[in-house]
């Protein structure tokens, strides 16, 4: 699986006007299931994830976890981000798990995160979706359980 993480302060997830997702401070998690990706792939993924060590302690370093600063994550499917952009203008998405597969394992990865007792929100996969976000640092991670 692939994830894009950013820090906020702030984020949400509107669909058609509602807004469905939202957070104060913590992690807005884009994230794209890979075709040979599985649950316990979903799963290392989290835990990765809420371990992460994103956030300023009282001397200023980033020193804490998700959990450890009591933030939540907003989690959004994002299939661009298996994009293929080797050959010509148009990026291909074909490296992307196909949708019935890569949205049961984007509700088990954000399942995954609830299980490690963080607040999560969620967008609605395969919709057409608004993200707005209130970037913290900026603080930005590309993650690839490939890596």
């Amino acid at each position: 699986m692939r994830a894009l993480l950013q820090r906020v302060t702030r984020a949400s997830v509107t669909v058609d006007g509602e807004v469905i997702g939202q957070i104060g401070a913590g992690l807005l998690v884009l994230v794209c299931a890979m075709p040979d990706d599985t649950e316990t792939t979903a799963e290392t993924l989290a835990l990765k994830i809420s371990k992460l060590r994103l956030f300023k302690d009282d001397a200023g370093k980033m020193n804490l976890s998700l959990a450890q600063t009591g933030g939540a994550a907003l989690v959004i499917s994002q299939f661009t981000l298996a994009a293929d952009t080797a050959r010509g203008n148009r990026p291909g998405f074909s490296g992307a798990a196909k949708p019935d597969r890569a949205n049961a394992l984007y509700a088990h990865f954000a399942t995954s995160l609830r299980g490690l007792d963080l607040p999560v929100e969620t967008g609605r996969f395969g919709a057409d979706m608004t993200v707005e976000l209130v970037n913290d640092g900026p603080v930005t991670l590309w993650l690839d359980t490939d890596a």
